[in-house]
């Protein structure tokens, strides 16, 4: 903690380090938007929470520069909660563990949380500041952006004032961010009447662990390992083979994270365990293999004695969704024509959950073309349909059409070239930012997305680029003072 408290500048990382101290994983937030009420009533500064439990601020315009445009910042309260496979930690009780490590603030066996804990607390340090110049200011901190971007998508009309919108969820130090994908989640389900187990075999449990996992936008085109694709093609031998039977599985956690662990439990004749081994053996030389150059940390691949369920899947249903899971896409669908770099469509497959007679896959589909994001989501209707299973789809969000004659953009431009003699870049993400869903709501707003670098949010790697606060704190305060006026 002190080590963290001696960073420039010291206004932003005092209120990241506090913000650490908060629990505040998706979907329980009643801790932290107390906290930023707290905050703001002892900052001086006017606060309330909406109806869709964003936490709103406004700050009035410094004296002379009423007439300014006015700025929202905006940034999400919550955070993904992952954990390493050995620590107890608890997000929902716990603090996280903030480190330095040369160049980089990380966290204890946990994800850090600097997405969007950052742009969170660089916030705070605007509403507290008493030596800034700026026009009329708002702040927008936003409820449960990592699993739905509910609180952006039922945020009231007429709540915001201004006539900007800075987001502050990037992850490029020196990008400025003008468009986005839009997303929506897909789920298949089958609930399935469950039959007894053979009671001359014997069950082995299954895992795939220590991928690198990653943020399922803007580190799908990378290439790294999906732990349910690895799991379903050793699933699928081993049905073929070797005469097991699936009873369970249960992989990834979250629908924006590239799943790094999956688990499944088989039941198999007792004479059959040895060659499972073996064949085990002989897909972890494979995946390691195959992933060699993207997952060099190397994967564990192994099998155990697992207690013999009393039940598993019927064989009909258990081919059929196993056959789904190999045939449904993962990763990226097409880059952009026009920019080849970048990616347009992908689907990352998320979640897998099969037990007590109910299967349930969940994934996330983005793209920057509505009509390429109706496509992804019928595949994969096709795909699971054919499996028996029904398929449904929630949180949908279109995509951030760039608007490169932006005036904030420009101006952004101009102050990161003079203060740091160099010229900024411009970029579409791949991953949702929740610009697009605002915008949908305020369509007047100028929106230009920035931050510090941070690497493999999502992840229990996840890292904040110390050298790259300071210059965006200092961006940020002389982008509000230059704001024109109205």
């Amino acid at each position: 903690m002190n080590e963290i408290l001696k960073l420039n500048p010291a206004c932003i990382w005092k209120n990241f380090y506090a913000l650490t101290q908060v629990p505040r994983p998706s979907g329980h937030l009643e801790k932290i938007q107390q906290f930023l009420l707290d905050f703001a009533k002892e900052a001086g500064v006017e606060a309330f929470k909406d109806p869709a439990g964003n936490i709103v601020m406004r700050k009035p315009a410094t004296k002379g520069m009423e007439q300014r445009k006015g700025i929202i910042l905006q940034a999400h309260m919550d955070m993904v909660p992952q954990k390493t496979p050995e620590s107890t930690h608890n997000f929902e009780t716990d603090p996280i563990q903030p480190w330095i490590d040369g160049e980089w603030v990380k966290a204890t066996g946990t994800t850090l949380g600097a997405d969007n804990g950052l742009g969170v607390a660089s916030i705070m340090a605007v509403m507290e500041a008493k030596d800034l110049k700026h026009g009329p200011v708002d702040a927008l901190i936003t409820a449960d952006e990592e699993t739905g971007m509910y609180g952006a998508n039922d945020l009231p009309e007429g709540e915001l004032q201004g006539d900007i919108l800075l987001n502050l969820d990037s992850e490029t130090w020196g990008k400025f961010v003008i468009g986005s994908a839009g997303g929506i989640d897909v789920t298949a389900t089958l609930e399935y009447k469950e039959v007894a187990t053979d009671p001359d075999d014997t069950a082995v449990r299954i895992v795939v662990k220590g991928l690198r996992g990653g943020h399922s936008g803007l580190e799908i085109n990378e290439g790294r390992g999906n732990a349910n694709k690895m799991m379903v093609q050793i699933v699928r031998e081993a049905i073929e083979e070797l005469d097991a039977r699936l009873a369970s599985w249960h992989g990834g956690n979250m629908r924006n994270a590239i799943p790094f662990k999956a688990e499944a439990v088989v039941t198999l004749p007792r004479e059959n365990v040895e060659a499972l081994g073996e064949m085990i053996d002989d897909w972890r030389a494979t995946f390691n293999d195959e992933f060699k150059l993207i997952e060099p940390q190397g994967i564990e691949v192994f099998c155990e004695p697992a207690e013999t369920p009393k039940t598993e899947l019927p064989i009909e249903i258990q081919d059929n969704i196993v056959d789904a899971i190999y045939a449904c896409h993962d990763g990226v669908v097409r880059f952009i024509p026009a920019y080849p770099a970048v990616v347009e469509t992908s689907s990352n497959l998320a979640i897998i959950d099969i037990e007590d007679g109910c299967a349930a896959i969940k994934i996330l589909a983005r793209s920057s073309r509505e009509d390429m994001k109706d496509y992804v989501v019928n595949m994969l209707r096709s795909c699971f349909s054919m499996a028996g299973m029904k398929v449904e789809t929630a949180g949908s969000y279109g995509g951030w059409d760039p608007n490169p004659d932006s005036e904030v953009l420009h101006l952004l431009l101009k102050e990161y070239k003079d203060l740091f003699g160099k010229d900024g870049i411009i970029q579409v993400d791949h991953a949702g930012l929740e610009c697009s869903v605002i915008l949908g709501k305020y369509p007047h707003l100028d929106v230009v997305s920035l931050g510090p670098t941070m690497k493999s949010p999502h992840t229990t790697t996840e890292r904040l680029l110390i050298e790259t606060v300071e210059p965006f704190w200092q961006l940020l305060k002389k982008t509000l003072e230059d704001v024109p006026a109205k």
